[in-house]
């Protein structure tokens, strides 16, 4: 009997994408392993994967604007700190570009994992301090973000809304700000697969878009709902275990 995968595929990309929209973080770290164990290959994944996070990380921005978790008018301090990681997203892929060809891959997962399990533990055990606005550390997270995407695709929601958290930005804005910015970047990683004349698997495509833009609304809702307290301790319990899982993947 033929097994059709459409109807698993937009389940999984819609609980992926509900913890993505709800954290910053998570789409692609937790579906590319994943859809990996299941067979498919990653010249198949990651486009279908940036694709999907291309259209719902721009609607979760959106969404998360219109539930008051963010403000992304044109002129607010929103606005200019996703203007600013966004311009720096694109250096940060040429780095990465240019950096990648020359470094063994255990090196780039290492060097994730530790950042990313560092900056985890540092909110969770500077949880109830108030941190000063600073567009200086956001601007220097924001390259080091994108130059993760670039080198390994992943490692970029989970180090910009933990940076944002560190920056002095409220957990809810953290999170709306990510979402837009890494689909913002993910158009930008799908035009140069394109480019470099890699077609896209619609029959992939279309579950996993479908799956993850059901799941946003629901997840816009949820952060307007979270203790601004609670959100930024799910925010920094969520970034140590992805930095701890990446490690341990390493090591076994």
């Amino acid at each position: 009997m033929h097994f059709d995968p459409i109807i698993p595929l937009v389940l999984l990309a819609f609980a992926c994408e509900l913890v993505d929209s709800t954290l910053g973080m998570g789409y692609g770290t937790t579906l590319t392993p994943i859809m990996l164990a299941l067979g498919y290959e990653p010249i198949v994944i990651v486009p279908a994967v940036l694709f999907s996070e291309a259209v719902t990380g721009v609607l979760a921005g959106v969404m998360h604007n219109e539930f008051g978790n963010v403000n992304l008018r044109f002129g607010s301090r929103d606005f200019k700190v996703a203007a600013t990681l966004t311009s720096l997203s694109v250096v940060g892929v040429l780095l990465a570009a240019i950096i990648a060809v020359t470094l063994p891959s255990w090196v780039i997962k290492l060097y994730i994992g530790v950042l990313v399990l560092s900056l985890g533990l540092f909110i969770l055990h500077n949880r109830k301090r108030e941190y000063p606005f600073s567009l200086r550390r956001i601007a220097g997270l924001g390259l080091l973000a994108a130059f993760n995407k670039g080198i390994s695709g992943g490692g970029y929601g989970p180090v910009v809304t933990s940076g944002l958290v560190l920056s002095g930005i409220r957990g809810r804005s953290a999170v709306g700000i990510t979402s837009l910015v890494e689909g913002i970047t993910c158009i930008v990683g799908v035009g140069i697969y394109i480019l470099s004349g890699v077609s896209l698997t619609w029959s992939l495509v279309l579950p996993l878009l479908l799956g993850a833009v059901i799941s946003v609304p629901l997840s816009a809702y949820l952060v307007s709902r979270l203790p601004a307290g609670r959100l930024t301790i799910i925010i920094g319990g969520i970034t140590t275990a992805l930095g701890g899982y990446t490690l341990v993947r390493l090591l076994i």
